[in-house]
């Protein structure tokens, strides 16, 4: 995509008076990568994908360190039981991000949306809304806004945790998340920018700290806090709030943030709960077994 900047976007749509979707699909075809129908087709493919691997959750499955596995299970069993804070949509938000985060450290097929370490965030808050009857075309739409805003991160930061930190990856993943969910409530091309700001911004500064160097503690539990930041910030921007930092500017802080995070909190599985007594006890359990 030609354009690097959510403002340019923005001004974009405003000035065109077409979609944001539209927009990021027009700026795709500039690049030369095949044609709309082709666009078109390969966004449709993902979309299927994302919808396999919530269905190919098992929640007698377990992950080969068997530290993942069943997490999904347990929520929507006290979902259904009545246990749980927060409405039904809420619920089963957390239940998809539990269940396809899991299903990746199954070594299930996913869709790395921006990351693998991240894949639980958009088909979390998509899910359930194509279940509850939502236009799958929206939804398509809703994920362009999500690529094209998750590709201006990536080419302005990074969306790799060994470069930036987990706020690269989940953060990403939840600001992406939240532009989608405020476009297919209508919101506005600056609101879709205000919800991704403010997403991000919750998220800055989350460290990368794989358990024996796994995606699996703490970064499932992760995708579940960047679909429901999600959530909470398109909610925030469709009601007129908007981020006093400018979407690109939060994007830059990111990564300066990244930048400036010891290595030991870059997927090196030196630092943060990787570095504590029971998560050097996991690894060398694991190493010793391997």
């Amino acid at each position: 995509m030609a354009i690097d900047s959510i403002a340019a976007l923005v001004q974009e749509a405003e000035r065109t008076a077409l979609p944001l979707w539209e927009v990021i699909l027009r700026e795709d075809l500039k690049e030369g990568q095949g044609t709309r129908e082709d666009s078109l087709r390969q966004m449709k493919r993902l979309w299927d994908a994302m919808k396999a691997s919530g269905d190919a959750y098992r929640p007698q499955e377990r992950s080969h360190s068997g530290l993942a596995g069943g997490d999904s299970a347990k929520v929507s069993a006290a979902m259904e039981n009545g246990a749980l804070y927060g409405g039904r949509f809420f619920q089963e938000v957390i239940v998809e991000a539990l269940k396809v985060s899991e299903c990746n450290a199954c070594m299930k097929r996913i869709v790395a949306a921006p990351t693998a370490g991240s894949c639980g965030v958009l088909p979390a808050v998509l899910l359930p809304l194509l279940r509850r009857g939502e236009d799958e075309e929206a939804l398509l739409r809703a994920l362009y806004v999500a690529a094209g805003f998750g590709e201006v991160i990536a080419s302005r930061a990074s969306i790799s945790g060994a470069e930036g930190g987990c706020q690269a990856e989940v953060g990403a993943a939840s600001a992406m998340a939240a532009a989608a969910l405020a476009d297919l409530r209508g919101g506005s091309p600056a609101m879709c920018a205000n919800a991704c700001a403010l997403a991000l911004s919750n998220l800055m500064g989350l460290v990368c700290d794989p358990v024996a160097g796994l995606v699996e503690v703490p970064c499932i539990h992760r995708n579940v806090v960047g679909a429901v930041n999600a959530l909470s910030c398109a909610d925030m921007a469709l009601a007129g709030v908007e981020c006093r930092i400018p979407a690109d500017e939060v994007i830059d802080a990111m990564a300066q943030v990244g930048a400036a995070m010891d290595d030991s909190l870059r997927e090196t599985g030196a630092g943060g709960l990787a570095a504590t007594p029971t998560g050097k006890a996991i690894a060398e359990r694991l190493a010793s077994e391997s």
